[in-house]
Formats: C-alpha cells, structure tokens, sequence
C-alpha cells in the first residue's frame, strides 16, 4: 500500500517537462548543419556548431524555466554546464558571466531591499503615507501607488511588493474585516504589482533587468549607460504609466466604498509605535542615500565617470555589515536563487552574442522587416518582449531578445537607445500572467483576484502600455534628446 501511494505520488507531469527540455537540447545540438542566413545585402551568416549549441542550451533554459521544473537558480547552473560540457563556450567564459558586474549590481541592490525592511523604514513611511491621504478609498489608491513607485526607486520591485503587502492587508481588514473579494480588493492588490513594475523601470535598484540590459548594451553597441541617464529617460513614462494605472483602476475598479472610517488615526498609533528613528534607521537611509548621489554625479562630473557604478554600490553592502546594520544571519535572507537567475541570464545572453547565435537569428528575423518602416520595427520588438515576459522571467526576456534586436537595428536605421529603452519600459509590466513577476504572484495570495481576471484587466492595461510606448517613441523621447534614427548600414 506505501508503494502505491509512493507511486501515485510521483510528479509525471514534471519529469515530461524534464525530458522535454533535455529532449530540445539534443535534437538542436546533434541536428544536421542549418541553412546560412542571408541579410539584405547578400552577406551570409553561416550558424556554426557552437552557435547550435547556444541555441540549443536557449532552448533548454527556456522550457526549464516556463515550467519550474527545478528552481530557476538551479536551472541557470544547467546553462553554464552545458555550454563547458558540450564544448559551446569554455569554462573561462560560461562561468565568468555568473559572476558578471551586472550580477553584483542586482546582489548589492537587493542588499538595500533587505535593510530597508529589517529597519522598519518601509513600514514608516507607509504609516506617514496614511496618514497623508487620509480616508478616501480614491486617496488609498494613490498613495499605495505612489509608495510603491517611490520604493521600487531605491530598491527592488519583488522586494517592494513583498514589503507592501502585509501593509495593504491591513488596509483592506479595515475596509472589509469579512474576507470577501471587492472591486477596491482588486484594485489594490492586482494594482500594487502593476505599479512596481512601473516604478521599477526608473532607475538601475528597481530590478535586475536594467542592469542586466546595461550590461548587453555595453558588450554590443560599445557605450556606457550611465544611472542618471536611465532615469533621466525612463522617469517621464514610468510616473506616467503610475497615474495612468491609477485612474485605469478608478475605472475598472471602483471602490464599492468612498471610505475608510478609522484608517488615518490606526496609521497614526502604529507610527506613533514605532517611535523615533533608530541609529540603524538613519545609517541606512544615509548610506544609501550616498551611493545613489555619487552613481547620479557620474553623469556630471568627468572624474567620477571612472568609478565603476557596481562598485560604488556594492560599498553599501559592505558598509551595512560594518556599522552593523545586517549581520551573518541576514545573508540566510538573501534570495540566491533568484540572483543565479540572473547569472544564468547574463551566461546564455552572452553566450547567443559571443557564438554568433544571436547575429544569426537577427538576421533572420531581420527579413521580415526588410520594408518595413522603423516605426514599425521599434513596435515589433517591444510587444515581442511584452509578450515573452510574461512567459518567462523579465531578465530572461532582456537576455534573449536584446542582444538581437541590437544587431537588427543598423539595418533599419534605428539608434540602438530607442531599442534599449523600448524594451526596457515593456519588460518591465507584463500584465497579463501572474508568472511574468514575483509581485504578480505575490498579489495573487491576497485572494483578491482569480488568474483569468487579473489576464483580463492585464489586456487593456497592456494595450494602454504599447500606446504610452508609442507615444514616447514618436513625440517625446526624441523632444529629450534621444537619438532615434541613424544612417541604415550599407545605404
């Protein structure tokens, strides 16, 4: 009878999606020579073994993990693995990526998130935030949207979402103490995953993918995007696209109430709780507040600009142990595998790039586009990453389509700047699946909200995102300054 119940237990539908990864692997890998891609011009781009290989290990990644078969830490180690054991790249390059400036960009930032937390100075300012706004349901949303846009500057949006959380549960006992779901439940849970995403495309700490597209737009086009210049970018459509959310669930979710009686003076007597700022709380704000200044001066002063930007940041992370704000244990804390995550990222994104694989598949792609205008194809290539970010991990997403959509754009004539921060913008919102971002998912345990409706209401907001894109695109990045055309290589 245990064997049976043993056997019954056995996850089937996990080892199919084992084998159907490691299947794609080896069919790729040990195929016949595929045909040469030919570029408008009539030069040809032959796909060599090792860039089969990376195709192959693309493949592999990719359905490990859309399906999670394993952690997606663990299946990041596969990419390197693979790549060494099946000669794709050497150990020197497929394992270096692991340990990539970018990767230690995302480990010193999500550092930031955690002392931010552990100190109470998120749960402070988000009493403050309620005692601002007030009552009005109306208000709530706004200032939710608001705090949480505000954080996800400093650090990370899955952090964010997570810190804000147990915040709007209190928030909604107030409004309805019998577990229901409300449109003002909806709004404000599936809303605060939305707006991290939004307010995390603003600056370099709000996730990993900008500094992982950083990373390609350096290796590939050869300039530096520097911190100040990102925000200077992406700040106008990331607060726009906050106010737009927040009037899109004035709409689509209304709140069944106007008010929240009480909710101004809990806020009040949970910050009185907490008392005056601690030491910890002032150390942290202070060093933080220091790396962001000297990344922002690198825009400014020449001098600076020899600083390296991981470095500076990762003098936060040291400087927290050292005025003993964090201590061993919080490095228990730290989400590992989500920074292999981006490691294996940055490996098999490198990896397309260095084999020739992603030249290859540009070209390609680049036939379909052969007439088309650069409107259009700066379009193309932001609801392509729109749509594979909500299937698979943003950074994933960056690492694919990217380091392609670069080689693509010279033939074009597109600036390799609009491109970077088209993408961007979109990888940042996928609105449609609760596997697109940590904060969907994390949304999703309010209850509030079934995966069908929060798809629903993700088409529309989806749809009012490419038209903000577009927007920008055509009328207001050019007006800051961004360059969007060039001449067409080879015209």
């Amino acid at each position: 009878m245990s064997t049976k119940a043993q056997s019954t237990s056995f996850d089937w539908k996990r080892l199919c999606f084992m084998l159907l990864g490691v299947t794609a692997f080896l069919v790729i890998y040990y195929s016949p020579a595929w045909p040469d891609a030919v570029d408008p011009l009539g030069e040809r781009f032959p796909l060599s073994k090792e860039a089969k290989g990376a195709l192959a290990v693309f493949m592999f990644a990719g359905l490990w993990w859309v399906f999670e078969v394993v952690p997606i830490g663990i299946t990041s180690l596969g990419i390197g693995v693979l790549q060494v054991l099946f000669f794709v790249r050497p150990p020197e390059k497929a394992f270096k990526d692991f340990m990539d400036p970018s990767v230690l960009f995302i480990f010193a930032s999500i550092m930031i998130g955690l002392v931010f937390t552990k100190t109470g100075l998120t749960k402070r300012l988000a009493y403050k935030m309620l005692m601002v706004v007030g009552e009005k349901t109306s208000r709530i949303y706004l200032g939710v949207f608001v705090v949480t846009a505000l954080l996800t500057h400093i650090m990370a949006h899955t952090a964010v979402a997570a810190t804000v959380y147990p915040l709007l549960l209190a928030i909604y006992a107030l409004y309805d103490d019998t577990g229901s779901k409300t449109r003002f439940g909806k709004g404000l849970f599936i809303g605060m995953a939305y707006v991290a995403g939004a307010g995390s495309i603003i600056t370099l700490l709000g996730a990993a993918r900008g500094a992982v597209a950083v990373g390609f737009f350096k290796e590939i086009v050869g300039t530096e995007v520097s911190f100040f210049e990102l925000t200077y970018y992406m700040a106008p459509i990331g607060w726009l696209m906050v106010f737009l959310l927040w009037g899109f669930f004035m709409i689509f979710c209304k709140p069944e109430r106007d008010t929240i009686p009480g909710l101004r003076e809990k806020a009040r007597e949970l910050n009185k709780q907490m008392g005056p700022l601690t030491r910890k709380e002032i150390m942290a704000a202070l060093i933080v507040g220091i790396v962001i200044l000297v990344m922002s001066l690198r825009s400014f002063f020449p001098m600076l600009k020899m600083l390296d930007k991981t470095a500076i940041i990762l003098i936060s992370s040291i400087a927290f142990f050292v005025f003993k704000i964090l201590d061993i244990k919080d490095l228990e804390d730290v989400p590992w595998n989500i920074i292999l995550l981006f490691a294996g990222a940055m490996s098999i994104g490198y990896c397309l790039w260095e084999t020739g694989a992603a030249k290859w598949l540009a070209v390609n792609w680049l036939v379909m586009f052969e007439k088309a205008h650069w409107f259009v194809f700066v379009m193309s290539i932001c609801f392509f990453v729109l749509m594979m970010t909500n299937f698979i991990m943003n950074v994933a997403a960056i690492a694919i389509s990217l380091p392609v959509a670069l080689v693509i754009a010279p033939y074009l004539g597109v600036s390799p700047e609009v491109i970077l921060f088209g993408a961007l913008v979109v990888a940042g919102m996928p609105f449609l699946l609760l596997v697109g971002a940590a904060p969907n998912a994390i949304a999703y345990d309010s209850g509030q909200f079934t995966s069908g409706e929060f798809f629903k209401y993700g088409l529309v907001a989806s749809a009012l995102l490419l038209v903000v894109v577009g927007v920008f695109v055509l009328v207001v990045w050019p007006l800051m300054g961004m360059p969007i055309t060039v001449p067409r290589v080879g015209m």
